[in-house]
């Protein structure tokens, strides 16, 4: 279109026809930039990059006047991708530091309680991480996660290739938050301070109560959950509760999304999903629909329940944490050394000895 344009402008008989043609320059210009704003990350690519150059230049060429907005869109992709590509340096140098440590030191020379007394502050440092770590998410990975129907490399030039794993690097988060959790429980020899430590997390927040004290490394410990405040702990419960598909803590997602929605302050419009679960909705969407009806056309429904899900997320991902941020709480979280499986059950029979036949046979295993 865009070289039949040119043509037609050179040619002042056919004035007709280039009205005909419309304005489609404008149109191409707004379907560019909700892409690169949306699928940011899929110009990673130097063949998708060259592409937009060249169709923005022949654009420019017909409408003049377009100059400015393809230049905003230039700048605001180019400032995306160089944001994206600080965050996973950075990444990097967390995990190098996180392997050092782990290298260095079997446990950690102290524990979360004295870097951090604050359940508060915790949640808020928490916030900074999962706030930063669900930014960086870009919706096309939801799309290259799910997606089995990979179009053949001889139908388009630009074949589709993972350049961002960001999706991935949240699951490491969230797992490395599970076994932080039940590290910091067992990590304590006196039953005393195992309490103090449970009774901390569950002031933290319900999410560090799901991922993390579920584990079975800390769930068989029934001395210490004796002299747990067992009120507190329904609260959390009952709101993470998985009965009926989650129904309460989908009730309480809608409640903090409608809060959201009016919000004045940074503060209330804040909302962090129960990642694992937003995953497997959109997971079972996917499998469970057709992506094509009966006569071969494309399943609109389907793909406008995936959007909505996705744009929900997006919406999430633009809130700024209003918290002030302390580097050393956060550089804790993520860098002090962690129980893995085999290390995390052995420390938890340190702390309660095996009782049970599954336990001790369990036991002998490790």
């Amino acid at each position: 279109m865009c070289i039949l344009q040119q043509n037609l402008s050179r040619d002042k008989t056919n004035n007709q026809d280039m009205s005909r043609s419309g304005r489609f320059g404008p149109h191409i210009v707004n379907l560019l930039s909700e892409w690169t704003e949306m699928f940011a990350y899929d110009f990673r690519d130097d063949r998708m990059m060259k592409q937009l150059r060249d169709i923005t230049q022949r654009i420019l060429v017909s409408f003049p006047e377009l100059r400015k907005d393809i230049n905003n869109l230039s700048y605001n992709l180019v400032t995306k991708l160089t944001n994206l590509k600080s965050y996973e340096e950075n990444l990097n140098k967390i995990e190098t530091e996180e392997q050092q440590k782990a290298h260095t030191q079997v446990v950690a020379t102290t524990d979360l309680l004295e870097v951090c007394p604050s359940p508060l502050v915790l949640a808020q440092q928490l916030t900074h991480i999962e706030l930063e770590r669900l930014s960086m998410i870009g919706s096309e990975e939801f799309v290259q996660a799910f997606s089995k129907e990979r179009v053949s490399s001889d139908v388009i030039n630009c074949q589709d290739l993972k350049t961002t794993h960001n999706l991935e690097s949240y699951v490491q988060w969230f797992n490395r938050l599970s076994y932080l959790v039940a590290t910091e429980i067992t990590s304590h020899i006196k039953k005393k301070s195992r309490v103090r430590v449970v009774e901390y997390f569950i002031d933290v927040a319900k999410e560090c109560i799901n991922i993390g004290m579920n584990l079975s490394a800390v769930t068989r410990l029934k001395k210490m959950w004796t002299k747990v405040n067992r009120d507190k702990l329904k609260i959390l419960e009952h709101q993470m509760d998985p009965s009926n598909n989650f129904g309460s803590y989908r009730s309480c997602l809608k409640a903090a999304m409608w809060r959201s929605q009016g919000a004045a302050e940074d503060r209330e419009k804040i909302v962090i999903p129960f990642f694992s679960l937003f995953v497997k909705d959109l997971y079972f969407l996917n499998e469970g629909c057709c992506s094509r009806q009966e006569d071969g056309s494309v399943n609109f429904h389907k793909c406008w329940q995936m959007a909505k899900q996705i744009s929900d997320l997006i919406t999430w991902q633009q809130v700024e944490c209003p918290f002030g941020k302390i580097p050393s709480v956060i550089n804790y979280i993520l860098t002090t050394p962690i129980y893995k499986e085999t290390m995390l059950s052995l420390a938890s029979y340190e702390c309660e000895a095996p009782d049970t036949s599954y336990d001790r046979e369990r036991f002998k295993q490790l």
